[in-house]
């Protein structure tokens, strides 16, 4: 699945495209592609033809495009993408060969690039599209990357910010580390707590914090919690320095470029290889509906220590 380095490099090669954009049509070959869309707010289609687009905006896995008819009014809705496990986003130009698994294409009009397509393509069908409402941040603080507008799709304002975006608090996200008796690698996993962060960077993370993905994220000092979410960071700004991870041509930028990010990974995907930092053959175990790729010797799992009344 795309995480926050391969989903902010699509926003990042939408923006100058679609802002001061106008969708001028749209095209629905996959009606499934549309799940997320309430038909309550009105059709998908008719909610976005003759909309001008005002920016590309991020926060963890989601992209939303603001909606609005002028120049300057406040976007009160927006067009909401996520990939899901295998959703693209590409810019093409009219006329362009499709592909194969196009679901949703918008045909947009700018005022210096001209007419361009605005392709969706997804193989497994679990990404989608939708128009959404904007409300305002809970913090009042600017919703993601890409905007300093204080307004957050609704569909998304429950997703916690991530640790790149400038209003992510530290403090709070070590102190929820602290209340909770969970698998520290299931706490980066939860988006609530903190998002953008997916299977591939977990384990990248744990592997430079020489932390066991089983670990109980309460147990964790606030030192080793200080870590670990500095190794967060990093790893999340390698990748995103490095066009993200691609492992098959799934995963690509709006031009349908490969990251290269793959290539620098030291724990995931690399079961059966030498631990770069101890020489330790890494393995992969099952967790949760997936795996976790470690070193057993620099992530030993912590035993509990059993007390006098135990």
């Amino acid at each position: 699945m795309p995480e926050l380095p391969e989903v902010e490099v699509v926003r990042a090669g939408l923006e100058p495209a679609v802002t001061g954009a106008t969708i001028s049509a749209v095209e629905v070959f996959e009606p499934r592609s549309l799940r997320r869309h309430d038909p309550a707010r009105g059709a998908f289609i008719d909610q976005l033809e003759g909309q001008r687009m005002s920016a590309a905006v991020r926060r963890g896995k989601f992209l939303w495009i603001p909606l609005g008819p002028d120049t300057g009014t406040v976007a009160t809705r927006a067009l909401v993408a996520h990939l899901g496990m295998s959703g693209q986003v590409l810019l093409r130009e009219p006329g362009s060969a499709d592909e194969p698994q196009l679901r949703i294409r918008l045909h947009i009009e700018h005022p210096e690039h001209g007419e361009l397509w605005i392709n969706f393509a997804d193989q497994r069908i679990f990404g989608s599209m939708a128009v959404d409402a904007l409300i305002p941040t809970r913090d009042g603080l600017p919703a993601g990357q890409g905007s300093a507008s204080p307004l957050v799709p609704s569909q998304v304002a429950h997703i916690a910010r991530d640790p790149l975006d400038p209003g992510f608090s530290d403090a709070a996200f070590l102190a929820a580390l602290r209340r909770k008796s969970t698998g520290i690698k299931r706490a980066l996993l939860d988006q609530t707590l903190v998002s953008g962060v997916g299977n591939i960077y977990a384990d990248e993370a744990l592997w430079a914090a020489r932390i066991h993905y089983a670990q109980q994220s309460s147990t964790l000092s606030p030192a080793r919690s200080k870590i670990l979410l500095r190794e967060v960071r990093l790893v999340l700004a390698k990748a995103l320095a490095e066009g993200g991870t691609s492992f098959d041509a799934q995963y690509v930028n709006v031009n349908g470029d490969s990251g290269y990010f793959s290539h620098s990974l030291n724990a995931y995907g690399q079961q059966g290889k030498p631990c770069p930092r101890c020489g330790a053959t890494i393995v992969r175990e099952q967790f949760m509906n997936r795996s976790s790729h470690l070193c057993p010797r620099c992530q030993k799992p912590v035993r509990r220590i059993a007390s006098r009344t135990d």
